[in-house]
């Protein structure tokens, strides 16, 4: 007997999943796995392990938009490829997607292009926000965790890495890249 196994995933955890899952549902999902993760890797990503571990042949993955899986081709190849060596198919019920047909492997490539694309796109807009918020004074980055003044204060008093990173509650590397950097 085969399975169709829903996977939904959405990007921080103010969003939320249902809509995706009543898709999935609606498409015949026996079982949905569900996370709140990042796209723009595997890494991490804990439901799409699960799912991939115990897919079997004849079953398929299915996904409302191939986004939802991956935003890069090369993760999107991996997963593809994961689940042709054991015999297991993915689709999405929003675009034609469906890796047991020729025609839908092609529209799953050309997908993947533009997803990574965009993504590209998305990456490179905010690194020119960023850039235009630091230039008008904006944006100053992290706030600093470190009071890299205070660490060279009580090194020149005399204590040890261990000692300064005990009594300021941080950590002994965050000692020696304070020190380093004066």
């Amino acid at each position: 007997m085969t399975t169709t196994i829903g996977y939904a995933r959405v990007s921080t955890d103010d969003q939320d999943c249902s809509i995706q899952e009543a898709a999935l549902r609606a498409a015949g999902c026996t079982i949905i796995r569900s996370e709140k993760k990042s796209g723009t890797t595997t890494e991490g990503r804990s439901e799409l392990q699960t799912v991939l571990s115990f897919i079997r042949a004849g079953d398929t993955l299915m996904v409302t938009r191939i986004d939802r899986l991956a935003r890069s081709v090369k993760d999107l190849e991996e997963i593809v490829a994961a689940l042709k060596a054991k015999g297991a198919f993915l689709r999405a019920t929003e675009q034609p997607v469906d890796t047991s047909t020729p025609a839908g492997v092609a529209f799953l490539q050309m997908l993947a292009v533009f997803a990574e694309f965009e993504t590209n796109l998305r990456r490179e807009r905010q690194m020119e926000g960023i850039a235009r918020a630091k230039a008008a004074g904006v944006y100053k980055g992290r706030v600093p965790s470190v009071d890299v003044t205070r660490v060279r204060a009580l090194r020149a008093e005399g204590l040890g890495a261990s000692a300064i990173a005990q009594q300021l509650g941080i950590g002994r590397a965050s000692v020696y890249r304070a020190l380093a950097d004066a």
